[in-house]
């Protein structure tokens, strides 16, 4: 495995981390987005009473807020990582994200809270940006995509038990303690981060921060049709996903009665997404992302029409079975398609600098954004608002993949 790390440059420090110990840390660093957005999904009802939120949706928005801040922030510190280097650039963002969970843990109104979820949107773009570009600093080859591996794997598995985790803290500690743990774990990786992880970009390698260079990147997604046409895609899929996020705890909750085994119902359908994305990994050099997101484009639509009359003709909720086992299908093609559509939009980019992946990225979260908002603040008692959304964001999509591969 050693001929597969790339050894160090004249002028840098020799790793302090070994194999594991790295992993253990890319893990928290990247961990922290998921478990900031779904530890607090079941303490929706909590945080609006305690807030005095008058209109049951509004509480949604705390999903939507950190979210838009998250799309923002990576717009600028993935060129910001290549101009100041991973170091300073992490701990910047880490100080962004810990004032936002200040802003949060203090606040006694949702604007205030929502003010505070966009600064930590903010922040913890660093982490998420910051931890993808060491890992191709400093590891290439078969180490390089094990070490991608094993991080993205548990990037995929922690959202699965991130609410109950956040409903383990409420319960203990009352929900303002959520934000104080995200707050200690932050710092913890910070101080772990600078005691044990050398820099990695040296000052030579480094690209002026250019307004000029993200705007080029921006033209250049934008005037590239299958680029364009695939983020689009991946920000309307996202955006089905988010509507799903923000609507899950009164549907199961509300709508199902599951009580406190709402964690235990999100886990199973976030496994379901997950399983998908891993196997994905498996297949794709076989079958092709082009024909492995046709077919899930395809899928996607068709459950979701057959659900959406399902449920219109049982007037608007289905058992709780019916819902489980349409939502495991319908996961796993949104698992296959968040597998490659990002992929396929970069693909004609070729060896451009990270910058444009940086605004793929932010783009897709920025689109995924208001459909999501949307969808979940139509909540109506019913789960008709979240599947016509699935329904109709995935018909767009499947109209703009045609679109995309049409020369």
């Amino acid at each position: 495995m050693t001929e597969s790390i790339k050894s160090p440059e004249a002028g840098t420090e020799m790793p302090r981390t070994g194999f594991v110990e790295s992993i253990l840390l890319m893990v928290l660093l990247i961990s922290l987005p998921a478990l900031s957005i779904d530890t607090m999904l079941p303490v929706f009802p909590e945080i609006a009473r305690d807030l005095n939120v008058q209109q049951a949706n509004d509480i949604q928005l705390i999903i939507p807020a950190l979210i838009f801040g998250l799309a923002t922030g990576q717009l600028v510190f993935g060129p910001l990582s290549d101009s100041m280097g991973r170091k300073s650039v992490l701990t910047l963002s880490a100080f962004i994200f810990m004032a936002g969970c200040l802003l949060c843990f203090f606040s006694v109104g949702l604007p205030t809270m929502l003010a505070g979820r966009v600064v930590q949107g903010v922040g913890i773009s660093g982490p998420r940006t910051v931890v993808l570009a060491l890992i191709r600093d400093q590891y290439e080859g078969r180490a390089m995509a094990r070490m991608m591996s094993i991080v993205m794997s548990v990037f995929i598995i922690i959202p699965a038990f991130a609410p109950l985790i956040g409903q383990g803290i409420a319960l203990v500690a009352g929900w303002r303690a959520i934000f104080a743990s995200l707050l200690a774990l932050m710092l913890i990786a910070l101080i772990w981060f600078a005691r044990r992880q050398p820099e990695t970009l040296l000052p030579r390698n480094r690209i002026a921060f250019s307004l000029r260079e993200i705007a080029g990147a921006f033209v250049l997604v934008c005037s590239t049709r299958v680029t364009l046409g695939y983020t689009i895609m991946a920000g309307l899929v996202m955006g089905a996903f988010f509507g799903y996020l923000n609507s899950a705890q009164q549907i199961f909750q509300d709508v199902y009665g599951v009580g406190r085994l709402f964690s235990l119902f999100f886990a199973i359908l976030s496994l379901s997404l997950g399983c998908a994305s891993l196997l994905n990994s498996r297949i794709v050099m076989r079958h092709g992302m082009r024909t492995l997101t046709k077919r899930a484009m395809v899928g996607l639509f068709t459950l979701s029409m057959v659900y959406v009359g399902v449920i219109c003709a049982m007037g608007g909720v289905s058992p709780l079975w019916m819902f489980m086992a349409f939502f495991m299908i319908i996961f796993f093609c949104v698992g296959i398609l968040f597998g490659n559509l990002n992929a396929i939009a970069m693909k004609p980019l070729g060896q451009v600098a990270g910058t444009a992946s940086a605004v793929v990225g932010s783009l897709s979260t920025l689109i995924a954004v208001p459909p999501g908002a949307f969808i979940g603040l139509c909540y109506n008692g019913t789960i008709l608002p979240l599947m016509t959304g699935f329904a109709v964001l995935s018909l767009f999509s499947f109209a703009i993949m045609r679109w995309a591969e049409t020369e």
